[in-house]
């Protein structure tokens, strides 16, 4: 026993001299991490606040693009993407189940709401439970599903069943300048949406934000602590576009295009309205579009046919030939030219007028009218000389792009290296340009001049101060021709359209003066050659109104419409369908006074009591007087107005015969006209607004008698022009509301 205690306490002192180490170690670690704040130098203030910090996005939102007038055209607005969650974990309470509990069920229920089979849903729950996912997505049927839909699913309180909350952009508007416009697509790498087309992609920085964040100090389930500090960054939202689309104007002429796409079944249409005093453009649209919101039509036409596409424009490149020649003083309206063909060198095949044999000896205006092939090739030959017209071919701009704010725009291919070549383009063959450069050049001829930069965006504004960043002003670009020369042009592009042998006289529209020209340009094919056949051609009309003091400029093309008959001439048929209503709706929409207004026969009104009716009728109809009968009768018994009134062409007369009365349709009839039936009849007149009549009480043809109650509804025109635009934007609303339901 004595022999073993020493053993002992040397093992004990030891074991102290250890523990003494290993406390000395640590108390000296102690006051160095006290002292320095760091281990293995790093900062433990800085890990302690990485690990109990969070960071959250604060998301930022797209700008909102609208047409000139504030209409909105393209906006960001909130979506869903619907999950399913199916981890057993996320439930603490049995009774309040977290994850997809039953999935049939589930799969049962949601079919009947989102565009996808029981059977699919099922097998996406019942794999991702098999295989121990967390969550499933339900793929497109799942993706941008809206607050409705949402609502709907919500209401069917399916355990495991919920949402993404998420940003989609909208297009109220539905196919509407949808290669103008763009749409926007989500980047897989960084999740931001980026614009792909349009005005969406060419000014897709402006109208991008950027993310704000917020950092907080949270506990380690990271619940954010009572006392904790937090930063917040805020959201940059991305900048407001207005564009210089004037909504009305797109809608006449996407109406207008789509009408035609039906009837005619074009391969494109292009269309194109301007402001001839600025160079905005205020409609711009072809067929085939696409809807900006489910890409459906995108694959038939990638390309903004106006800006990207160049063609040979045919006859409608005359008119800058004419505006050239008209300024050099080279031409003479009256002077005499042999028409048929011309030949512009002995080794060059000569070239024809469009019908192969000409008119015989005609007037060079006369060949601008019949848009005269011969008259074009010796002007530019003979008259201006093929230096002096290249010259002019840069002054309208056609070797080089115009600038409009859209991508990709293309340029002019002059073709001008032989005497042919030169020639054909002074008509419009050969050489390719560009629809929206063809608008650049004809400002110069509708404002005296100068020629306009054409612009597609009005201002950027800030999102959310409101303060304007950027205004564009208007352009001049350059300026080829005199104001007097201009003139001069619209004078003679007039004749084209109202002359009996011009080739634009389908172009005319009542009450305004059109100057414009028509064009019929070759299609080159595949092997090189010019496709044959009277549709194988792109159909164009290149006008301007009123042609005194120009306001709009329209441009149409019409690809290979599907027409009956041998004749190119029917070509004008479905372009017209598309530039008159546009031109004409266009010019009542931003009241511009007709060009010409016809003075008007009066009348003084003979006494007709007494009178025969059908002689009675037969005599005010000779004079252009619109006759409204009273009654059945044989004999004049009443008349309004009275005897000695002077009265107008075309102004109502209302007579009453000794017949039973009958009361009239009055739709779309004045006050006054409506009070000469109340005056006659004795009935007591209630009328309600102001305008013209849309509404009556008593049914047309029905029996009438004195004392009874007469009463109308009066609307304005533009009352009654909005009604109907708001009439179909409600039914394209609906449509495409039906549309989405089918597509949920």
């Amino acid at each position: 026993m004595n022999k073993k205690q020493p053993n002992m306490n040397v093992g004990a002192a030891i074991l102290f001299v250890i523990f003494g180490l290993l406390f000395f170690v640590l108390v000296v670690r102690y006051f160095s991490i006290q002292i320095t704040g760091e281990v293995a130098g790093q900062q433990l203030a800085a890990k302690a606040q990485q690990k109990y910090s969070r960071e959250g996005i604060l998301p930022s939102t797209r700008g909102i693009i609208f047409d000139r007038n504030g209409e909105v055209v393209a906006e960001d607005t909130t979506s869903y993407t619907l999950i399913a969650i199916l981890d057993k974990k996320m439930t603490t309470d049995p009774k309040k189940p977290k994850h997809v509990v039953n999935p049939e069920k589930t799969a049962k229920e949601l079919s009947k709401i989102i565009k996808m089979d029981e059977s699919e849903i099922y097998e996406i729950l019942t794999k991702g439970i098999k295989k121990g996912r967390f969550q499933v997505e339900f793929g497109k049927a799942g993706k941008d599903i809206s607050h409705e839909t949402k609502n709907k699913i919500e209401d069917l309180k399916l355990p495991g069943i919920t949402f993404i909350r998420d940003s989609k952009r909208f297009y109220p508007n539905g196919i509407f300048a949808s290669h103008v416009v763009g749409y926007v697509d989500r980047n897989q790498e960084t999740n931001k949406e980026v614009g792909k087309m349009g005005v969406e992609k060419s000014l897709n920085k402006e109208l991008t934000g950027e993310n704000g964040k917020i950092t907080y100090e949270s506990d380690l389930w990271g619940y954010i602590l009572p006392n904790g500090k937090e930063k917040v960054t805020p959201a940059k939202n991305g900048n407001d576009v207005y564009l210089t689309i004037d909504k009305k104007i797109q809608t006449f002429l996407e109406d207008a295009m789509e009408k035609v796409a039906k009837d005619y079944k074009p391969k494109k249409i292009i269309g194109i309205v301007a402001d001839a005093k600025t160079g905005e453009i205020l409609a711009m649209g072809q067929r085939p579009s696409f809807h900006p919101k489910t890409r459906e039509g995108i694959t038939k036409g990638w390309h903004n046919e106006a800006i990207e596409t160049s063609f040979e424009p045919g006859s409608t490149m005359k008119i800058f030939t004419l505006a050239a020649a008209v300024e050099e003083k080279v031409f003479n309206p009256d002077e005499y030219y042999e028409s048929g063909s011309y030949r512009v060198t002995e080794k060059d095949k000569a070239i024809h007028d469009h019908n192969g044999s000409g008119w015989g000896s005609i007037t060079y205006l006369e060949g601008v009218q019949r848009s005269s092939n011969v008259a074009f090739a010796k002007i530019a030959n003979e008259k201006l000389g093929f230096d002096k017209l290249r010259e002019y071919l840069t002054k309208f701009g056609f070797d080089k792009p115009t600038g409009i704010d859209l991508p990709n725009e293309a340029t002019g291919k002059i073709q001008y290296h032989y005497p042919i070549e030169k020639i054909t383009t002074a008509y419009g063959q050969g050489t390719a340009i560009t629809p929206i450069q063809q608008i650049q050049a004809a400002t110069a001829i509708a404002n005296n001049g100068k020629m306009m930069k054409p612009q597609i965006v009005k201002k950027i504004v800030n999102h959310d101060t409101g303060e304007t960043i950027k205004e564009m002003e208007p352009e001049v670009v350059s300026t080829p021709i005199s104001a007097d020369t201009a003139e001069k042009v619209r004078d003679y592009l007039e004749t084209v359209v109202t002359s009996p042998k011009g080739t634009g006289t389908r172009y005319q529209i009542e009450g305004y003066s059109v100057a414009g020209k028509t064009g019929t340009a070759n299609i080159p094919g595949p092997d090189g050659k010019y496709l044959r056949g009277a549709n194988n051609y792109i159909f164009s009309f290149l006008g301007m109104a009123p042609k005194e003091n120009p306001r709009l400029i329209v441009y149409v093309a019409v690809q290979q419409p599907q027409l009956e008959g041998a004749d190119t001439g029917i070509g004008a048929i479905p372009v017209s369908a598309v530039f008159n209503p546009v031109m004409q709706n266009s010019l009542h929409y931003l009241n511009i006074k007709p060009s010409t207004v016809d003075k008007a026969n009066v009348y003084e009104l003979p006494n007709l009591v007494g009178k025969q009716v059908e002689k009675t009728v037969k005599s005010l109809k000779d004079k252009d007087i619109e006759v409204v009968v009273l009654g059945k009768g044989e004999k004049v018994i009443g008349q309004q107005p009275e005897p000695g009134t002077a009265i107008l062409e075309g102004e109502k007369v209302v007579i009453q015969t000794n017949g039973e009365l009958t009361a009239p349709d009055m739709s779309g009839w004045s006050l006054r006209d409506v009070m000469k039936v109340a005056n006659l009849t004795g009935m007591k007149l209630h009328s309600k607004g102001k305008g013209y009549v849309v509404q009556q009480n008593v049914k047309p043809e029905s029996q009438i008698r004195k004392g009874d109650y007469l009463i109308v509804e009066l609307k304005t025109p533009e009352e009654q022009w909005q009604e109907e635009l708001n009439s179909n934007d409600e039914q394209e609303s609906e449509e495409e509301n039906t549309k989405e339901k089918v597509q949920d």
